[in-house]
């Protein structure tokens, strides 16, 4: 038996039928939701319509007062992306999280009036902290308005 001989055995022990497989994926079941600028009946049955044409997809969600698609299926976020966006509208991946979720949700990056009730617009925490890596003394944050459980002295 050659190299090529034994690699087929071996693959066929593992499952495979040829090494030509091995760094194939399978897509796993995932939500993707987006923001899809839609104002009447005829522009939610055209962004469904094509989003639901998409392979892998099992559901398709809209809530036009948010103007958010919710699809549900074995896809990858970019390929929806770009599917919402051949039907000519304004699309992006939901760019909003719950407020709770954010450390100051008011903050300008943060704020946005046009997020839905109790959402705020995601922000990256990694661009976050790593302008905000300073020591801070202990005993000044102690009686610190910004801290809610400091002590007060009056």
């Amino acid at each position: 038996m050659g190299v090529g001989g034994t690699l087929e055995y071996l693959s066929d022990l593992m499952g495979g039928s040829g090494y030509h497989h091995k760094n194939k994926k399978k897509k796993q079941l995932q939500t993707v939701e987006l923001k899809v600028r839609m104002d009447c009946d005829g522009c939610e049955l055209k962004v469904k319509k094509a989003l639901s044409s998409l392979a892998g997809v099992k559901s398709v969600e809209i809530n036009r007062k948010q103007q958010k698609v919710t699809v549900t299926g074995y896809v990858e976020p970019n390929k929806v992306l770009k599917k919402a966006k051949s039907t000519g509208k304004k699309a992006e991946i939901w760019p909003y999280v719950p407020y709770n979720l954010v450390a100051h949700p008011y903050a300008a990056p943060a704020y946005d009036k046009k997020a839905p009730p109790g959402y705020v617009r995601r922000v990256d925490l990694a661009a976050n902290t790593a302008t905000v890596t300073r020591y801070e003394d202990p005993y000044i944050t102690m009686f610190s308005d910004d801290n809610p459980n400091a002590c007060s002295i009056m």
